[in-house]
């Protein structure tokens, strides 16, 4: 027998949802022998139907008898016999007959219960160490375990720190290999349907991509300031946008970047920190309040943020920026901090 047409047809079949290792079978013509299961597949076979289970091409007449396929090594075996005194149920045309079984094939078991698969029925084989189902039908469902090639994903993960419309790579993807469970239908001998059920693991890398959502800033410098008797006014900037504020405070600011000086990465009101995050004393300006800051003398703007942070005590306010040297080079300074409505 050409066992390299078996290696191409056959696949391990174990027990999942309840169904355990199948028997394949066409006709019942001749005997098996029960050994490690788990890693075979069992094919019985006849003369009238090579078309079913192997390729027509590669048998020759004749050459048809039971057999036992061992996937690891691609050998086959013959003659697979029950246990005697081992339980055996027989399900059948509606029909469930149980026996006890003598030192005998299934072929010989069946013959003796004068039960006769049809040309186009398979015979399912349920092993136990105890006991034995046969299933005869002409469809039959079990669960194939395979190794198929994976190819990794790629996770797309919000970072709140990264400006709005950029991208970064966290992580490099790999492909890999998964095992996957598929569900496969047999009907008259042949297999009609593989439908894929769940994927139990995988060597792949996902690929894990960061995307900004932080809007930035405005960093317009201030083209006119119209003040009402209040302290109130707009702020005009050279890009045409106006701001409306409540107030306007000189204050003091310096600079901040998480990792430097026991700065966090999380802010006291718990989001993270980005540019436009600005540490302020509370009892000054209330945590929330959204700013638009200038230099006094206009050198710098850092424009809109938000009071979200803590740590400073006074007419202080502390601007982050994403990287020390950003930090150095801002320094201390005099800034007009409008208090935006």
């Amino acid at each position: 027998m050409n066992t390299h047409a078996f290696e191409k047809k056959l696949h391990s079949l174990k027990a999942r949802f309840g169904l355990q290792l199948f028997v394949l079978a066409a006709v019942v013509c001749t005997s098996w022998i029960v050994t490690d299961h788990a890693n075979a597949v069992y094919i019985l076979t006849g003369p009238e139907d090579a078309a079913i289970v192997l390729n027509e091409e590669e048998v020759r007449e004749g050459e048809m008898s039971s057999q036992l396929v061992y996937l690891s090594s691609g050998q086959s075996g013959y003659d697979m016999s029950l246990t005697a005194g081992q339980e055996v149920t027989v399900t059948h045309d509606g029909s469930t007959v149980t026996a006890k079984a003598r030192s005998e094939t299934v072929a010989e078991l069946l013959e003796r219960l004068h039960i006769t698969p049809s040309p186009l029925e398979m015979v399912a084989v349920d092993l136990d160490e105890d006991s034995a189902e046969l299933t005869i039908a002409s469809e039959l469902t079990y669960y194939d375990q395979v190794e198929e090639p994976a190819t990794y994903e790629t996770v797309r993960v919000a970072n709140p720190s990264l400006p709005k419309g950029t991208e970064k790579v966290v992580q490099e993807g790999a492909d890999g290999v998964r095992t996957s469970i598929y569900e496969v239908v047999w009907s008259g001998g042949e297999e009609i349907s593989r439908q894929f059920v769940e994927e139990l693991e995988s060597t792949a890398v996902n690929e894990v991509v960061e995307y900004g959502t932080a809007v930035a800033s405005t960093r317009a410098g201030v083209a006119s300031v119209s003040k009402n008797a209040d302290g109130s006014g707009i702020l005009t900037l050279t890009d045409g946008t106006t701001l409306n504020f409540s107030g306007v405070k000189s204050m003091t600011a310096t600079a901040y970047t998480a990792g430097h000086g026991g700065a966090d990465y999380t802010t006291a009101t718990g989001t993270l920190v980005k540019v436009g995050t600005v540490a302020v004393d509370k009892n000054v300006i209330p945590l929330g309040t959204k700013m638009y800051i200038v230099a006094a003398d206009g050198s710098v703007v850092y424009g809109t943020a938000v009071a979200a942070d803590t740590g400073v005590r006074g007419n202080i306010v502390d601007l982050y920026y994403d990287t020390y040297q950003q930090c150095i080079n801002f320094g201390r300074r005099t800034c007009n901090v409008y208090i935006l409505e």
